[in-house]
């Protein structure tokens, strides 16, 4: 902009007033801007220009809506006149005096300091030869125009800026108003600081800077903040929104026309993004520290010095409630400081932005992980599969994959919890259903942020807020950076592949699917599974992973009480103490990784048996907390002991469920424990296969027939449709049909698969064990299921006598068994039960001698001595026979009687 002095006039009789102000901005080589001091908001400022003198016009660009109009460029030595003010006033206190004024504009003289004894701003241009002195109407009696005059011809004879040779063409600017590709342009700088001068500030958060020394014009937005702006009116007029000039005015006392660096950051829809970098401090820390600014997530993410810092100034305006933030309630304001943050243990991972945690206080409190929403169904996937129920975490990609994350990594786990905000409770809309309050918090563990390391696997999504959303994560922007690398690479919900498909079979109460399993998980022993539910303090809902099933299982051996129930005479009242035992169970196993064995199932198709966790048998638990009793039907199971001992201290302790025990009088159990008979009922069997550890496998002879006639049915039904070869995929468990090395085929289960070229299976109507490979293997046909003759090869193992643990001695008795017993008819007769299997007594066909009692008497094995009265009989006579070998020193007992100190030495132990 350039300024003409007007036309030169007398000094009049008394001397202008000395005025004071600072400079805010340098219009042209011969125009100024001065301001006030501020008080209480942006100080008022007036144009000066100088008087007498005139510099070069600046460039001036075309104007814009007319095509006719042209941008003019820069007069020779413009530019450097108004660098050399600018460098000399910009900021600084200056003096002046207002000589006249002329259509609206003011003229006078300028002096640099607070009086005029300083430099003289006029006087220094001329006689840079970068103004020159206007002499129409020269006045001989003006001293400050003969000074100029002087002043000018003494440049002239230097030869000094408007004077030197060559008119001034090299001074000249090229501006370049305008980008072809900003994008481009700011991608080729690579974030690296340009030198720049501020020309204009629209707002407090938009300048309009010059790039040196290419003279690019650019309009700069401040990466991460935005300030109250200037709403422009359909009439032209600007209406400011609170504090809009006064942040316009903070930015300005501090950039305007000052030598900056500029990183620009980003161009997203043509809108060039940086950080002005000044000696003095960042002006977009200092914006939102002032409470002039407020932060904005979509341009935070490409601001480079630290966007924590940002929200650091932010967070500091809002606790001083300063300015824009004057009116500004904290989310959590209410909240007392031990509500906002504590350490809580994760107790149930509700969804994949939910947990139940339980403070330390007891109390269980849902927490919302803040600012992130889980996977979801979109579009027209909601609606397919109508008749399919509906199973969000099975149903919706991703979902099953985040709360299992969220599973392994916290449950059961100390958290710690920050409070960033409450949702309040909404109603159902129009297609939005109703929510309860929610507490929204950070949670994290090892100083890992649960919910960013959610977002950065892709299990989960930033939600995007309106800007003047305050309820938010306090670490919203380091989500929003997770969420840009998952994004980047490809990771969960951000993924190109096929989303992964959980196809869960729930049998809950299926009883022809649970009869058809239950086999299975008998067989499998010890299974892996995990608590997805908790129906009471007995009863839960488990998910099997290598079964990919879900089953209700009961636990065995107990009588819990019973939780209340809706039944069709009403409801049903809980038993006292039922709830304290489902929390009892919730907080021990709810989503934990336990091990089940399934012993049988209910008419109702809910599967029996124990549940361990950690080493510890639930049922076993419960009775010792006493919330259950022991059920009669525990009786046969390993853990009967165990069972009746715990429940023995509670009832006498008359805790919980025994507090109204009353001890029975003791004469009415007298009778219980009367001496029962040892029963010898022999029957025939068909011993088939004995083992290294002797054992052996025997087949009931009344049922020989049946399995004849099945192998021959079968082999004949093979010769006429022989399987395909390779055609089967042998998993463990599977009953199938093997050919064994006579070349037959027979009925068998797999027991293992290391690969297809070593399958483990057992022949179930034999005893004996192979690894084949999977060609030798197929499908077993239906007609010659278990269903149609069930397994035929009973593991049985000798009663009253301990097998030597040196594997030359066993190997002794194996051989002497297996030359005396293997695939012959002997008679069998069951004397008490064992761990794995029914220990028995076995006679040969024909002469009825004891098989035990001769390896006792051969001095091959020691004698197990029971302590059941009704067997003692039995015992006395293998003790007898035990001792006429040890006198003869036969065998094992060659050197005597070792039991003494060595028999765990010498491989005799139970």
């Amino acid at each position: 902009m350039a300024s003409v002095s007007g036309p030169a006039q007398t000094a009049s009789a008394s001397a202008p007033p000395l005025q004071r102000g600072i400079v805010k901005m340098v219009l042209s080589g011969c125009a100024i801007i001065v301001r006030g001091q501020p008080r209480g908001g942006p100080p008022p400022e007036r144009q000066i220009n100088l008087s007498n003198i005139r510099a070069g016009a600046l460039a001036r660009r075309a104007a814009q809506g007319q095509p006719d109009s042209k941008d003019t460029p820069d007069e020779p030595w413009a530019f450097q006149a108004r660098e050399f003010l600018r460098k000399k006033l910009i900021g600084k206190e200056v003096c002046f005096t207002v000589e006249y004024k002329n259509m609206h504009r003011e003229y006078g003289m300028v002096y640099l300091g607070k009086d005029t004894t300083g430099e003289n701003i006029a006087e220094s241009l001329v006689s840079e030869g970068l103004a020159t002195v206007r002499r129409e109407g020269f006045r001989g009696n003006n001293p400050e125009q003969a000074r100029l005059c002087d002043l000018e011809d003494q440049s002239k004879a230097s030869k000094k800026g408007l004077w030197s040779e060559g008119g001034g063409a090299q001074t000249i600017r090229n501006i370049k108003y305008t980008i072809e590709n900003p994008r481009n342009f700011v991608d080729s700088l690579h974030q690296k600081p340009i030198n720049a001068i501020i020309e204009h500030v629209r707002d407090g958060s938009v300048v309009r800077a010059l790039l040196l020394p290419d003279y690019y014009l650019v309009t700069v937005m401040l990466s991460g903040i935005k300030c109250p702006t200037f709403k422009r009116e359909g009439d032209g007029t600007e209406t400011p929104e609170p504090f809009a000039a006064e942040a316009r005015f903070f930015t300005e006392s501090r950039l305007l026309q000052r030598d900056v660096q500029i990183i620009l950051e980003s161009c997203p829809n043509q809108i060039i993004l940086g950080t002005i970098l000044h000696p003095n401090g960042n002006i977009t820390e200092l914006l939102l520290k002032e409470g002039f600014a407020r932060c904005v997530d979509w341009s935070m993410a490409v601001y480079t010095q630290g966007a924590e810092k940002l929200r650091a100034a932010e967070r500091s305006a809002k606790e001083r409630k300063v300015r824009i933030w004057k009116d500004y309630v904290a989310p959590t304001a209410n909240l007392d400081q031990k509500d906002r943050q504590f350490v809580a243990k994760v107790m149930q991972v509700v969804n994949a932005d939910a947990m139940v945690v339980k403070l330390n206080s007891g109390e269980y409190k849902t927490i919302h992980l803040s600012s992130i929403r889980p996977p979801r169904n979109e579009g027209e996937e909601k609606n397919k599969d109508k008749d399919k129920r509906f199973r969000p975490l099975y149903d919706i990609p991703y979902m099953f994959e985040a709360r299992e994350f969220l599973r392994k990594k916290l449950i059961g786990k100390k958290v710690n919890v920050t409070v960033d905000y409450i949702r309040a409770a909404t109603g159902p809309g129009e297609g939005t259903p109703a929510f309860p309050e929610r507490t929204c918090a950070t949670v994290t563990i090892g100083g890992i942020n649960i919910a960013e390391a959610l977002v950065s696997k892709g299990l989960a999504t930033v939600i995007r807020y309106r800007q003047d959303d305050d309820q938010r994560s306090s670490h919203y922007d380091e989500l929003l950076a997770a969420e840009a690398r998952a994004i980047k690479n490809g990771k969960g919900l951000h993924s190109k592949k096929e989303v992964p498909i959980h196809r869960v079979a729930d049998i809950s109460g299926e009883t022809q699917k649970a009869k058809q399993f239950l086999p299975f998980l008998q067989r499998a022993g010890r299974s892996e599974a995990v608590v997805e539910y908790v129906f009471s303090g007995s009863r839960l809902k488990l998910y099997m992973p290598k079964e990919t099933c879900l089953i209700t299982f009961l636990l065995a051996g107990i009588e819990c009480p019973r939780s209340s129930r809706n039944t069709p005479g009403g409801v049903q009242v809980a038993e006292p103490f039922s709830d304290e035992a489902m929390l009892f169970t919730k907080e021990l196993v709810l989503q934990r990784e336990v091990e089940v064995e399934v012993e049988s199932m209910d008419k109702a198709g809910n599967f029996i048996g124990w549940l361990h966790i950690e080493g510890v048998n639930l049922s076993v638990a419960l009775v010792e907390n006493a919330l259950s009793k022991v059920h009669f039907t525990a009786e046969r199971s390993a853990y009967y002991k165990t069972l009746v001992a715990a429940e023995e201290g509670c009832r006498q302790r008359k805790e919980k469920v025994w507090a109204n025990y009353e001890e029975k009088p003791v004469e009415e159990v007298v009778h219980l424990s009367e001496e029962k008979e040892r029963v010898a009922n022999y029957k025939p069997v068909y011993v088939t296969e004995i083992t290294d550890t002797l054992h052996f496998y025997a087949q009931d002879v009344e049922t020989g027939s049946q399995l004849e006639n099945l192998m021959e049915t079968m082999r004949a039904e093979i010769a006429a449709q022989p399987p395909v070869e390779g055609s089967y995929s042998p998993r463990r468990g599977d009953y199938c049909i093997a050919k064994f090395a006579d070349g037959e085929w027979y009925r068998a289960r797999v027991e293992k698969v290391e690969s297809p070229a070593k399958v483990h299976v057992f022949y179930i109507d034999y005893g004996n064990r192979e690894v084949v490979s999977s060609t030798r293997l197929a499908p077993i046909p239906p007609a010659f299921s278990t269903r149609t003759l069930p397994v035929q090869a009973t593991e049985y193992t000798f009663a009253f006598i301990q097998v030597p643990q040196d594997e030359d001695a066993r190997a002794d008795v194996v051989d002497c068994v297996v030359r005396d017993i293997q695939n012959s008819q002997c008679l069998l007769n069951v004397e008490y039960s064992g761990a794995t299997c029914p220990h028995v007594t076995i006679q040969f066909g024909d002469t009825k001698d004891d098989v035990g009692l001769g390896l006792v008497k051969e001095g091959l094995v020691m004698v197990d001595v029971r302590k059941e009265k009704h067997l003692q009989k039995m015992v006395t006579e293998y003790l007898n026979s035990q001792e006429s070998a040890k006198s003869a020193r036969l065998n094992i007992w060659r050197y005597g009687d070792f039991r003494a100190d060595d028999a765990d030495e010498f491989g005799y132990s139970r």
